[in-house]
């Protein structure tokens, strides 16, 4: 008796994990593929999933999330990319890089991206009302404020003759990211110092170039890369005693003096949101890319008060917060 009534509870003790394991594999599976590390792009990441819950979708209960990292390494990305088609995924997500990576390799599968700039100039959409094939999300203009940035910039230190600019190459942008602040810095008589850095050891050869052209602050322009590097760019411009502004809230919240820009958490939120409708059945196509609306700005007193700068009072009663 005792052993036939334990035989049939085996069975299912056995059978339970392999049927929710085989349950789980029948969800619809997002893979995302961030441009960072686990460690740098979690908060994006921790983002996006609030965005997928509050439109009805939880990891591992209704959707699986599969997450790739490129380590900022570009050679990596086919792999990566290959790896999430190779899983039947329903959706893929990603920011500029990734998202023109995955519409190389996939026509089919739906793509939603968060990206900075226009998305139509990027070739991700025809249009930003009608996307048109498989891709849609959300543009955050973060590339097309460097002007905004380096007059904010001049403001908080107009004794500063000669500005450095630190921009990426690599970035599809860097074009105008540069003429923005090329017409920026000839409407207010100051001189530039350019410099590029594509890789993280490039990044401190460039401060030190920095350092000899004797910059007296500098403009971080919008990049991804830079954002998953921040650490190191925010130590070496303290170390250098160099006042800068950067594109997202985080710098300034990790020690940046000031950042002007749309916020990355929210537009990522949306993302989420908007890989939600595609999990339920709309098209792409028929989604109008999102045009985030909400910019901030933030000054670090801190920051100023260890680089000796005193910053003026109209200035920080713009900022929309001010760390103390």
């Amino acid at each position: 008796m005792k052993r036939r009534a334990f035989i049939p509870g085996l069975g299912i003790a056995v059978a339970w994990p392999l049927l929710a394991r085989a349950q789980q594999r029948a969800l619809p599976i997002v893979g995302i593929v961030s441009t960072g590390d686990e460690h740098s792009d979690k908060y994006v990441i921790d983002a996006f999933r609030r965005g997928l819950t509050e439109a009805g979708y939880t990891d591992g209960r209704n959707v699986i999330v599969e997450t790739r990292y490129m380590e900022n390494n570009r050679d990596r990305l086919p792999t990566l990319i290959s790896s999430l088609i190779d899983l039947n995924v329903s959706v893929l997500v990603g920011n500029l890089i990734t998202a023109l990576a995955a519409k190389s390799a996939t026509n089919t599968i739906p793509i939603v991206f968060g990206v900075g700039g226009d998305p139509v100039l990027l070739g991700l959409v025809s249009s930003l009302n009608r996307p048109g094939a498989n891709a849609t999300g959300v543009s955050f203009f973060a590339p097309l404020l460097e002007a905004k940035r380096f007059n904010l910039l001049h403001e908080a230190v107009p004794e500063a003759k000669t500005i450095g600019v630190l921009f990426n190459p690599s970035n599809p942008h860097v074009d105008t990211q540069i003429n923005q602040v090329n017409e920026a810095a000839k409407a207010l008589n100051i001189t530039l110092y350019v410099k590029g850095a594509r890789n993280e050891r490039e990044i401190g050869p460039a401060f030190a170039e920095f350092a000899g052209q004797q910059v007296g602050a500098l403009l971080v322009c919008a990049d991804p890369f830079f954002n998953s590097e921040r650490p190191q760019i925010i130590l070496l411009a303290a170390r250098s005693k160099l006042p800068a502004i950067y594109e997202w809230r985080e710098f300034t919240e990790a020690g940046g003096l000031m950042s002007y820009g749309t916020s990355l958490t929210d537009s990522y939120r949306q993302v989420g949101m908007y890989t939600a409708k595609v999990l339920n059945g709309t098209k792409p196509a028929d989604l109008p890319v999102l045009q985030a609306t909400k910019f901030e700005f933030l000054i670090n007193l801190r920051t100023a008060k260890a680089l000796g700068i005193q910053i003026p009072p109209a200035l920080s009663a713009r900022a929309d917060e001010v760390i103390e």
